[in-house]
């Protein structure tokens, strides 16, 4: 609840309304996680109110109005109740500004911008449609054109990656004045000075030797990009490394959802890969690591978990496909980028960098950080 000091501030506060129409509290993705990192530190700094679905736990943010208007997962795109109930609300509350997250709600923003006028804002998370394709979807020709016409119809539009921009001012023909990068960020606001603390406490809990290298991988894995990972790692990236590594070393691999074919990677226990299935304090992995492995090759957007990782000071060896959308310039020497496929080059890049200490610059934090890209936000944009 918000004290009478805080009502009052956040009335003189630009009024914003987002949809965002999935469950992400607690979030487990990193998806869920950027929606609800970038709704809490944006309420922090607008008057904001956010509709959603009831599954979402409302307890867990302290900062907007939570609103949960919105149906179960098979009803809520096509609840034609929602036209009226949300410009009752914009005209009754006189928001400035309305945000949609994702594109998928392109006919109901259509119809409230055009009996409102309200300025209407599209967060787009990746180019959706390439993402579909990418992962086998059929249906994505249609929501080629679905997406582009409201991309075309926004006042504005978030985009994470200055490729996914770039894609759609040159493809689509997107005006680049209303085109507005909003990344993924983080929550440190400079380099960890605890990173030798959680390196012994990985090693520790795991029972490894204190001359093995940390190496680690996250994400939900019952994503398909995730899961072809993880089948890299294993099956390419690992046998080289047992053939040809400099160091002992051990993989450890967390996160949800890992296919059942997989049988939680027992079968590789005996050549240094480490299941840890769902880890509740991810920061102490991300911060304990030697290197993050992100061999992703599919799927679009920036990939969450390795804007983390250089946050908290661990450098990153990606494939050119892991690493899109990511601002290089502000990583420095925290990310090595490799060619797609090429998998003795991500060998060498895992051996020349398995020891690397160097700090991650300041300016990434400049860039990553969420209290910053929130408050840029807030005034210079909504």
């Amino acid at each position: 609840m918000e004290n009478g000091q805080e009502f009052f501030a956040k009335r003189k506060m630009k009024k914003v309304l987002e949809i965002a129409p999935y469950k992400y509290l607690p979030y487990y993705s990193g998806g869920q996680k950027s929606i609800a990192l970038y709704l809490q530190y944006l309420g922090a700094e607008t008057n904001l109110s956010v509709i959603s679905v009831a599954g979402n736990d409302d307890s867990l943010q302290k900062s907007y109005r939570y609103l949960p208007l919105l149906k179960g997962p098979s009803s809520r795109y096509a609840d034609f109740s929602l036209v009226s109930k949300i410009i009752s609300l914009i005209r009754s509350e006189n928001f400035d500004k309305v945000v949609w997250e994702h594109p998928y709600f392109a006919w109901l923003a259509w119809l409230v911008k055009k009996k409102t006028g309200v300025t209407t804002i599209l967060h787009t998370h990746n180019i959706e449609y390439q993402r579909f394709r990418s992962t086998g979807k059929l249906w994505w020709p249609v929501l080629e054109k679905y997406e582009k016409w409201f991309l075309r119809f926004a006042d504005r539009v978030f985009f994470k990656t200055i490729e996914d921009r770039d894609f759609a001012i040159s493809r689509w023909k997107i005006e680049k004045e209303k085109c507005v990068i909003v990344p993924f960020g983080v929550e440190i606001k400079e380099y960890p000075s605890d990173k030798e603390q959680c390196r012994i406490k990985i090693h520790q809990h795991h029972k490894l030797d204190e001359k093995e290298k940390i190496f680690l991988f996250n994400g939900a894995l019952n994503y398909k990009p995730n899961a072809d990972a993880v089948n890299d790692i294993v099956n390419k990236i690992n046998p080289l490394l047992l053939a040809k590594a400099a160091f002992p070393y051990k993989i450890i691999i967390c996160g949800k959802g890992l296919p059942g074919e997989f049988n939680e990677l027992k079968e590789y226990a005996d050549r240094n890969i480490i299941y840890a299935g769902f880890v509740e304090d991810i920061l102490t992995y991300f911060k304990g690591a030697d290197l993050f492995l992100n061999p992703v090759q599919s799927g679009g957007g920036i990939k969450t978990k390795m804007v983390e990782s250089i946050g908290f000071g661990t450098t990153v060896v990606a494939t050119k496909t892991g690493a899109a959308g990511i601002d290089v310039n502000a990583c420095g020497k925290k990310l090595v980028i490799v060619n797609d496929n090429d998998w003795d080059a991500f060998l060498q890049a895992i051996n020349d960098n398995a020891g690397d200490h160097t700090i991650t610059p300041h300016e990434y934090y400049n860039t990553y950080y969420w209290g910053n890209i929130a408050k840029n936000l807030a005034t210079t944009v909504l």
